[in-house]
């Protein structure tokens, strides 16, 4: 888990450069604003996924951490793929789905405040 949160945070960074520095002045404000917003909340939900990561080694065994990082992963990928699409070919039909990859997203979360809400129950 800590590999994929580390290679997304990459990958963010490379997507939120090409942002800045390759699409600046070839796509509209609008679709650069897309584009921006999914490279942050990729890099966001990358960091989160290096958090579930550290948060696995301390609570090992937890399904409902690896679920979670399942849906984060899943998330990223809807919800940033999709404005990353959406800005390169401005088909905005795509919309559609980047709400799907959000609510994958505070799924994602919500997991992880139940695996911690466990934890902390086993620790009693």
């Amino acid at each position: 888990m800590l590999q994929a949160g580390a290679i997304n945070a990459a990958l963010a960074v490379i997507a939120g450069a090409f942002g800045a520095h390759g699409l600046q002045g070839r796509v509209s404000d609008r679709l650069l604003s897309a584009f921006e917003t999914g490279a942050q909340y990729h890099f966001y939900h990358a960091l989160g996924l290096i958090l579930i990561a550290l948060a696995m080694a301390q609570f090992s065994g937890s399904r409902w951490l690896s679920r979670a990082a399942i849906m984060m992963q899943v998330g990223i990928v809807l919800f940033s793929g999709s404005l990353y699409v959406l800005a390169l070919t401005g088909i905005t039909k795509l919309g559609v789905v980047t709400p799907f990859g959000g609510l994958a997203l505070i799924v994602a979360w919500a997991m992880v405040a139940f695996a911690a809400t466990q934890a902390g129950q086993r620790d009693k």
